[in-house]
């Protein structure tokens, strides 16, 4: 063992008081930044859970001039065979008008394969009543929204009368209600892409097509690729930006909060080491009396504030996992954050790492400072000091 190194833990035993007290006050900001940055994490986890994972992460769309995509089925097999698309949905979207007895409403009405559809959406997912499926095997039937649902005052296996200027007037029965607690519950509703086409009076066409990619990242990719041919497309971080941007939000307001935390526990042990110095004066000038480097007086101080740093970092990132899992796993009221049952937590053994450097590099700069102090001393004038 170097001989600063056997020092500077010496430094640490000896004040023992002053060394629980620094290495607490870094392990607590350590923890309160571990507990938050496993809330963000779970959070934005959630959120792509819950949007993401649910939107088509490519739409394609006519080409310029066009209303519809022709002899679509040849357009569908040259997409499916890009690198990272899993799966494809075509479909043919309009706006409609739904009648019950004395209620109206309008909504959309998007005719698709239910089997391709549920391959990219999961739709089956928010299916509370009925079976998706039977789109594809009953004639004129249709899926609603609950709140739609409530509005016309429809149940399951009940007739709608569907009609729009310019299309033909169709009498669909329910045969599903989904709930996805968003807008869509009242103003989107499925049918089969065969029904939609003979509503919309059309012949074997389709006015989009939404993909599902292997990694929702290169949604910018694969829609340039698809551009390439011809059609219009665009990815879902182009279609929804203000999913990224509350995240961007949310995470440099969140860092810069969590940042002042860290440097003001930095600073106090800055304070310890600087008051250690003070009242290491003496033994400082018989180290260097002795013949000690004024680049070794330096190390010792400065690996006394690697150490405290670490060992703080290493307790506040046990106590934050710990107090992160915990308060994930009790429950919420039912309702409270929507269809969210516990707080999202998520730790991420990068994020564990990266703040134990962190915090240890941090507390290594902050230790530049007393380090450099206590080499400058004159030896003569530190032995003579009282």
């Amino acid at each position: 063992m170097r001989y600063e190194l056997f020092i500077a833990i010496r430094h640490i035993e000896a004040r023992k008081r002053q060394t629980i007290l620094s290495i607490a006050a870094i392990g607590i900001a350590v923890m309160i930044l571990m507990v938050s940055q496993a809330f963000m994490a779970g959070f934005t986890q959630e959120l792509f859970d819950k949007t993401v994972a649910n939107l088509p992460h490519v739409v394609v769309s006519p080409q310029e001039g066009d209303d519809y995509i022709h002899l679509y089925q040849n357009l569908v097999v040259r997409i499916n065979s890009i690198e990272g698309v899993v799966a494809s949905s075509p479909y043919l979207i309009g706006e409609a008008s739904f009648s019950n007895r004395d209620n109206t409403k309008n909504a959309a009405l998007k005719g698709v394969i239910p089997s391709e559809e549920e391959a990219v959406a999961n739709v089956e997912e928010d299916v509370i009543m009925g079976n998706f499926e039977e789109l594809a095997f009953s004639r004129d039937t249709i899926m609603i929204g609950d709140d739609l649902a409530d509005d016309l005052e429809l149940e399951l296996g009940d007739d709608v009368e569907v009609s729009f200027p310019n299309a033909n007037t169709l009498s669909l029965e329910v045969v599903a209600i989904f709930d996805t607690g968003t807008p869509a519950d009242e103003s989107l509703t499925y049918t089969s892409l065969e029904t939609a086409q003979r509503f919309f009076d059309t012949d074997n066409v389709i006015n989009g097509i939404d993909l599902r990619l292997e990694d929702f990242n290169n949604d910018r990719e694969v829609a340039s690729i698809i551009q390439d041919e011809g059609y219009k497309a665009s990815g879902w971080t182009e279609n929804n930006p203000e999913i990224l941007r509350t995240i961007a939000i949310e995470s440099t307001s969140n860092n810069i909060t969590l940042g002042f935390i860290l440097v003001i526990a930095s600073f106090g042990v800055v304070s310890t080491l600087n008051m250690v110095v003070m009242g290491k004066i003496r033994e400082i000038g018989i180290l260097m009396a002795m013949g000690a480097k004024k680049s070794s007086i330096g190390l010792i101080f400065l690996m006394e504030s690697g150490i405290l740093g670490l060992a703080g970092a290493l307790l506040g990132t046990l106590s934050g996992t710990l107090l992160a899992l915990a308060i994930g796993s009790y429950p919420v009221p039912a309702g409270s954050f929507g269809e969210i049952t516990s707080i999202p937590v998520l730790i991420r053994p990068l994020d564990v790492l990266f703040i134990i450097v962190g915090v240890f590099l941090l507390n290594l700069i902050a230790g530049i400072y007393p380090a450099r102090r206590a080499a400058s001393f004159d030896p003569v004038t530190a032995i003579s000091a009282k």
